[in-house]
């Protein structure tokens, strides 16, 4: 699960989208009756024969692959490419029709990312993060004085946010929050900014941010603390300030690839996509972010087969196509879902009947997560596209039925169902808690630590073998073979 680099403005509900072959039918109601279809045989032997056991020895295997690639799986790296290929290959000796989808992606190295106030004999550096793909500024650093974006409650997110001429030649002064950091670079960018600086909202550490590739950096760009925004904020009020911003960065690009696995038969205009990302921060080997859901995947998906998904022969396919994808640089972006997406048609867009996200299965210290597709809990970002309530109710009626506690959790953006929602397609998942803190009362519902993080090696080196849970893991692996199961071969909640 990627970090939080910013928030995400709402996504509207969209419309279902229906096959390419027929007009969009009417979505039914979200009744018991609708949003539990009926358990069929391959949703109850799925359940029974997936096990945390059965998938610990891919996770095994991912951490081998770190071992021997520098301790992490990341993006562009050897150990990524590694964990791909294990994924490719055993699937295919499985019996699906398996792909690889290459994309590019960048490094980005900081050479220099300083802010120095001046004005009198003492000038004060600011400790400052430079904006991953950021432009760089010119040799020497980017002079000039400070103007500041209007602070409200989507600040410095809109034009109105820039006051004519106040800002051209000058360096835009911005408070984080609300929008994109993309919004608020273009949008002081257009009023004439030479460079953005964002102060945080909270905290002690400066901003960091990030843009999805080099060519969203059109200004340089980078972030610095909450108490130095605020004083500079006050200095300026007070009359003119200027800083001097030097950031050097340096962009490599690289190829990485995700992987695409489904069934032999099943309907193509009804495809059931179950998805989680394969890529690990380098900081270390990603074993429960997001080895944990890209192990699961491959245990139903192997489990699948076994029940004679990928053979010819009656009652033996899937009614619908069942498509498995371990996207590339989420860490980064989402950028391999959003580049898998970015790729399909629309035909082929509408022949996607769900998406199903897994990332983060069996954290150390769980919760147990399901996305909120209805917006029942009236949080953040709201409902997901229609369907999205029935895929939520499907998996908190399954987990009621195995009396497994259970709470929602907002579509935000952080992780691979965004470009899914931002087309349409109703989506749906589970996680168990990434830097979040336990509350007094999750550790009675669920156990654990409270006032402690969920994953206390989020991000981190300590992501090995040790920072799982295995009860987690097994709850939340019979919730993807129950859900692929039951799609797989019943869509009639959907109104499919």
């Amino acid at each position: 699960m990627r970090a939080i680099r910013h928030r995400r403005r709402s996504i509207p509900a969209l419309a279902a989208l229906a096959a390419a072959t027929v007009a969009a039918p009417v979505l039914l109601a979200a009744t018991p009756a609708a949003a539990h279809p009926r358990e069929g045989r391959l949703a109850r032997e799925l359940v029974e024969e997936v096990t945390a056991r059965g998938a610990y020895r891919h996770l095994a295997k991912f951490q081998q692959i770190a071992d021997a690639n520098g301790g992490n799986r990341a993006a562009g790296t050897p150990g990524h490419a590694a964990s791909a290929a294990y994924v490719h290959d055993t699937l295919k000796k499985a019996g699906y029709e398996v792909s690889y989808q290459d994309f590019d992606i960048y490094d980005a190295h900081t050479k220099t990312e300083k802010t120095t106030v001046l004005g009198g004999a003492d000038p004060r550096e600011l400790a400052t993060a430079a904006f991953t793909f950021t432009k760089s500024t010119p040799a020497g650093g980017l002079t000039a004085p400070l103007a500041l974006a209007r602070v409200d409650e989507t600040p410095g997110c809109d034009a109105a946010d820039y006051p004519a001429g106040a800002f051209t030649g000058k360096i835009a002064l911005v408070k984080r929050g609300t929008c994109t950091f993309v919004e608020k670079q273009r949008a002081a960018a257009e009023a004439g900014a030479l460079g953005v600086i964002v102060y945080n909202h909270s905290g002690t550490t400066p901003v960091r941010g990030s843009f999805s590739s080099p060519a969203e950096g059109i200004i340089p760009s980078a972030g610095i603390t909450l108490a130095d925004g605020e004083a500079l904020t006050a200095a300026a009020a007070k009359g003119e300030v200027t800083v001097r911003l030097d950031l050097d960065q340096e962009h490599l690009k690289k190829t990485t690839r995700n992987v695409i696995a489904e069934t032999r038969g099943g309907r193509a205009d009804r495809v059931v996509t179950v998805g989680s990302h394969l890529d690990s921060v380098p900081e270390g080997p990603g074993i429960n972010d997001n080895g944990s859901g890209s192990a699961g995947l491959l245990e139903v998906a192997l489990k699948l087969a076994d029940e004679g998904a990928n053979k010819k022969g009656k009652g033996k396919q899937t009614a619908n196509k069942v498509r498995f994808a371990w996207w590339s640089a989420e860490e980064l972006g989402l950028l391999g879902s959003e580049h898998y997406v970015a790729q399909l048609s629309e035909p082929q867009k509408k022949n996607i009947a769900l998406y199903l996200n897994f990332d983060m299965i069996a954290s150390p210290n769980p919760a147990q997560f399901v996305y909120d597709g209805d917006d029942s809990d009236k949080t953040g970002e709201g409902a997901g596209p229609a369907g999205s309530a029935q895929i939520e109710a499907l998996i908190n009626g399954f987990l009621d039925k195995k009396h497994k506690p259970h709470e929602g959790s907002d579509f935000d953006g952080r992780s691979d169902y965004g470009p899914f929602i931002a087309n349409g397609i109703p989506a749906g998942g589970t996680f168990t808690g990434a830097e979040g803190v336990k509350t007094p009362e999750q550790a009675e519902r669920y156990g654990g630590t409270a006032g402690a993080p969920y994953d206390p090696n989020y991000h981190g080196a300590g992501d090995t073998l040790k920072n799982i849970d295995l009860k987690a893991f097994d709850t939340n692996l019979d919730v993807i073979a129950h859900a692929v199961g039951t799609y797989a071969q019943d869509l009639s909640s959907l109104g499919r």
